[in-house]
C-alpha cells in the first residue's frame, strides 16, 4: 500500500507544477528511455550526431537577461534529473547527460557535453556530464578534480543522411 501513498504524492507534486515544468519533465521522461536505448543502437556515435542535427534550431540568440537564462538551464537540469530518478530504467550518466544537452539545445542554449576519465586499480573509469559556462549542471563541482576531462567538449559529427536501409 505504501506504493500507492508515493503515487499520489508524485501526482498531487506534479499538479503543482508551473506549465513550463510540466512540459521539460515530460520532454524529460520521453526522451530518457529513448536515449537509453539509442545508446545500445545505433550507439553513441551516430545518436549524438542525430541529436545534434534534430531538430534543426535556428542559431541561439543571447538571452535577455543572464539570470533569466540561468533559470531556465537550472529548471531543466533539475526536471532531467527528477525524470530520471523516476523512470523504469536504470539510467547511466551518459544518458542523462545526453538528455539535458539535447533539451538545452531545443532551448536555443549552448551547454557543452563532457566526458571524463579517472583510473582506478586495473581500470578505467569515465563519467558524463553537462557544463554550462563553466559550471557543471547535472554533477557536483569538483567533478574535474575526481575525471580529468577530455580536452574539448565533445561535439557531434555530423553525418550525412543515410539512404535506404
Amino acid at each position: 500500500m505504501g506504493w500507492w501513498r508515493s503515487t499520489a504524492a508524485n501526482r498531487h507534486k506534479f499538479r503543482e507544477l508551473g506549465g513550463a515544468e510540466k512540459k521539460l519533465l515530460v520532454q524529460a521522461f520521453l526522451i530518457l528511455p529513448l536515449i537509453a536505448l539509442g545508446l545500445f543502437w545505433p550507439g553513441f556515435r551516430r545518436l549524438h550526431a542525430w541529436l545534434a542535427r534534430w531538430p534543426r534550431l535556428p542559431i541561439p540568440q543571447p538571452p535577455a537577461s543572464s539570470a533569466g537564462q540561468w533559470t531556465n538551464v537550472c529548471l531543466t537540469a533539475r526536471m532531467v534529473q527528477v525524470a530520471a530518478r523516476h523512470s523504469l530504467f536504470r539510467l547511466q550518466c551518459l544518458s542523462k547527460s545526453l538528455a539535458l544537452w539535447w533539451l538545452l539545445r531545443r532551448q536555443g542554449i549552448g551547454a557543452d557535453l563532457r566526458i571524463g576519465v579517472a583510473p582506478k586499480p586495473g581500470c578505467l573509469e569515465a563519467h558524463a556530464w553537462v557544463e554550462f559556462r563553466g559550471v557543471a549542471l547535472n554533477d557536483q563541482e569538483d567533478v574535474h578534480e575526481r575525471f580529468a576531462p577530455f580536452h574539448a567538449a565533445i561535439t557531434p559529427k555530423l553525418m550525412p543522411p543515410r539512404r535506404g536501409f
